[in-house]
C-alpha cells in the first residue's frame, strides 16, 4: 500500500514542463498527429539506391548458395547417364537421358552449368536419383557460378555505390 502511495506522489510531482527542466527542450509538438521533418528527395533516393544494391547483392549470394545446395543434393544420391542435348537456347539447355532403370527423362528446367553445349551433342550428366529433374553436366560444379555472379556483383557495386555516394553529398 505504501508503494502505491509513493507512486501517486511521484507522478503528481511531474509537471507539464518537466522536459524543459531536464533536457532543455520543449514539449510542444509532441502531440499525436504532428509531423516529423521531411527528408530531402536526394536522401530518399540515396536510401533507395542503397536498398537496391543490397537487394541485388542478396539475390546474387542466394544464387551461389542455391548452386552449392543443388550440387550437394546430386552428390548425396548420384546417378550418371549419357544425355542428348535437345535444345540449347539462351535461357535453358534441354537434355534427354535414361536413368539406370531405363526411364527417359527430359528435365523441364534443363541442365545445370550448360555453357558450350550444342543441339544434338551427347554429354555425360550426373543427376539426383531421387529427383531426376535435377541434372548437371558431369564434372561441372557450383564453382562455375562464382565468376559470373561475382562479376555481376562487382558491376552492381561499381554502378550503385558511386550513385549512392553522389546522392549523399550535400
Amino acid at each position: 500500500m505504501r508503494y502505491l502511495q509513493s507512486v501517486t506522489v511521484a507522478s503528481d510531482a511531474v509537471t507539464e514542463d518537466a522536459a524543459d527542466s531536464v533536457t532543455g527542450s520543449s514539449t510542444e509538438g509532441d502531440e499525436p498527429g504532428t509531423r516529423r521533418p521531411r527528408r530531402s528527395p536526394r536522401a530518399l533516393a540515396a536510401r533507395g539506391v542503397l536498398a537496391l544494391a543490397l537487394l541485388l547483392s542478396g539475390l546474387c549470394v542466394s544464387i551461389v548458395i542455391g548452386c552449392f545446395i543443388n550440387d550437394r543434393t546430386i552428390a548425396e544420391s548420384r546417378g550418371q547417364a549419357v544425355a542428348e542435348v535437345l535444345d540449347a537456347s539462351l535461357t535453358r539447355t534441354v537434355v534427354r537421358f535414361s536413368d539406370a532403370e531405363g526411364r527417359v527423362y527430359i528435365p523441364p528446367a534443363g541442365v545445370l552449368y550448360p555453357s558450350g553445349l550444342q543441339q544434338g551433342q551427347l554429354v555425360r550428366v550426373e543427376y539426383d536419383s531421387r529427383n531426376p529433374d535435377l541434372v548437371r553436366v558431369m564434372g561441372r560444379t557450383a564453382v562455375l557460378s562464382l565468376l559470373p555472379v561475382g562479376g555481376t556483383l562487382a558491376g552492381i557495386w561499381v554502378v550503385l555505390l558511386p550513385t549512392y555516394l553522389l546522392l549523399r553529398r550535400r
